[in-house]
């Protein structure tokens, strides 16, 4: 479709246009969300122990992808700003950089991890018991670093060209093999060894590898890959500053988030009372949580579509209203979807997990929770915008000092000194959300964020 038939559907048809974009995606999160959900299921079979480590690991392996996350931010900015303005070439050589930065900065990271695997893991207070499989599940999960790396930036590729089912494609693959190899491997079924929470490790390595493999396959296919993505010196020299510009805001960002996550691991492994039932109680509700934002980050990731588009043509106010079309979408819906799991939470969290003092828990963190999801997709889906524009150090200073200022230190208030117990942690995570979701607004509305755009008159060729 060209930028003339897709600016004609969106004059004609906003809305209609915006779901088109959103559903793969909201599918794709779906299937994302099923890998997680059956890590930590057959965890729960395994036993609690097991089911509190892979929460932890899941934290970790958002930790150690940040750098990925970050390129695929910069990756959509400058792609999707390129696509709007209609240079075909200078898309092709961010795809080849983007793919080329994404191997060498994922074999950093595998030998980083490896270095520092067992400092991590004291660091996260991971309790003694716990230690012998959550060592084994990080080492294997580093393993995989490349290969993860590459699998996100080129989902990220083809998304930020508009190109929002082949990215559901692959992760249909990834989940289906995922889904299999943690059934098979984790609890030994279909005549597969019982390798436990060994399985589960091996599971997320083979997955992820068939699902970098088809991306690659496809990016040759659809003549993405190709001499025309080996961008000589002088251009990479001026195109590399504005995406490191643009990704090293966002890996900070992820950065501070993910290590506050840790942070609250480890605030909530180390409470007065039931620790560890605390820990499963928390992995569980995040998974089946996990379920709310997928609209969320689906609608994230049109927002930084739509918006990079406009501004590539120049289109401030028009970049500014869609974002809040899409704002409007994706809260009405996630509202909708929030109120209906609600009525079923019980059963949900029964099938998560079959321990009765991790139900419980999980139960009061997600009455919190749920009910800031609202808010906090308003904000992701803001975020998705400042992504388009390239203001991804917006995102980074109202993500961070949410969870920095407010949230960290209100949960060991609450968790260990007022109410010393899990429900503070809870309690803590409902106010930062507020916080953060009115920051957003206000630099939103208010803020020049158009100024981190890649304008035309000093971008390479």
């Amino acid at each position: 479709m060209t930028n003339t038939e897709f600016d004609r559907r969106m004059q004609s048809a906003p809305y209609t246009t915006i779901w088109n974009l959103a559903w793969p995606q909201v599918v794709m999160m779906f299937f994302h969300f099923l890998i997680g959900f059956v890590d930590v299921w057959v965890a729960g079979r395994i036993g609690r122990e097991t089911q509190a480590c892979i929460g932890v690991m899941t934290q970790a392996m958002f930790f150690f992808m940040v750098v990925a996350v970050a390129l695929a931010n910069g990756s959509v900015a400058a792609i999707s700003q390129s696509s709007g303005a209609g240079l075909p070439r200078r898309i092709k050589r961010f795809v080849g950089l983007g793919v080329s930065l994404g191997l060498i900065t994922g074999l950093v990271i595998l030998a980083f991890g490896l270095w520092f695997d067992e400092r991590f893991l004291t660091l996260l207070q991971i309790p003694p018991e716990l230690m012998p499989i959550a060592g084994y599940l990080l080492q294997v999960s580093l393993y995989i670093m490349p290969a993860y790396y590459v699998f996100t930036i080129t989902n990220a590729l083809f998304r930020a060209q508009k190109i929002v089912t082949l990215p559901l494609y692959s992760m249909i693959l990834v989940t289906g093999v995922n889904t299999v190899a943690d059934l098979g491997l984790g609890l030994g079924l279909w005549g597969l060894p019982n390798l436990g929470y060994k399985g589960i490790a091996w599971a997320t390595f083979g997955s992820v590898l068939c699902g970098t493999i088809y991306n690659i396959v496809m990016l040759n296919r659809c003549g993405l890959l190709g001499a025309q993505c080996l961008a000589p010196w002088r251009w990479v020299r001026l195109a590399l500053p504005y995406l490191v510009k643009v990704a090293w805001p966002a890996g900070l960002m992820q950065l501070v988030w993910h290590s506050a996550y840790m942070v609250l691991y480890a605030i909530t492994a180390s409470l007065p009372e039931g620790s560890i039932v605390a820990m499963a109680g928390m992995s569980a509700g995040i998974r089946i949580e996990a379920v709310l934002f997928l609209p969320g980050i689906a609608f994230n990731f049109t927002a930084s579509i739509l918006v990079g588009h406009y501004l590539g043509q120049d289109r401030r106010a028009e970049a500014k209203r869609v974002g809040y079309r899409i704002m409007v979408v994706g809260v009405v819906l996630i509202s909708v979807i929030t109120a209906l799991l609600w009525t079923v939470i019980n059963p949900v969290v029964a099938f998560v997990s079959p321990d009765p003092e991790v139900q419980a828990e999980a139960v009061r963190y997600l009455a919190w929770n749920m009910v800031a999801t609202p808010p906090l997709l308003a904000a992701m889906i803001l975020g998705g915008a400042f992504t388009g524009a390239g203001a991804t150090m917006f995102q980074a200073v109202i993500f961070g000092s949410a969870a920095w200022l407010v949230r960290l230190p209100l949960a060991y208030l609450l968790g260990h000194v007022v109410m010393r117990s899990a429900n503070g942690v809870w309690v803590a995570m409902f106010v930062s959300v507020l916080v953060q979701c009115g920051t957003m607004f206000y630099f939103y509305q208010y803020k020049d964020w158009f100024k981190f755009t890649l304008r035309k008159n000093r971008r390479p060729a």
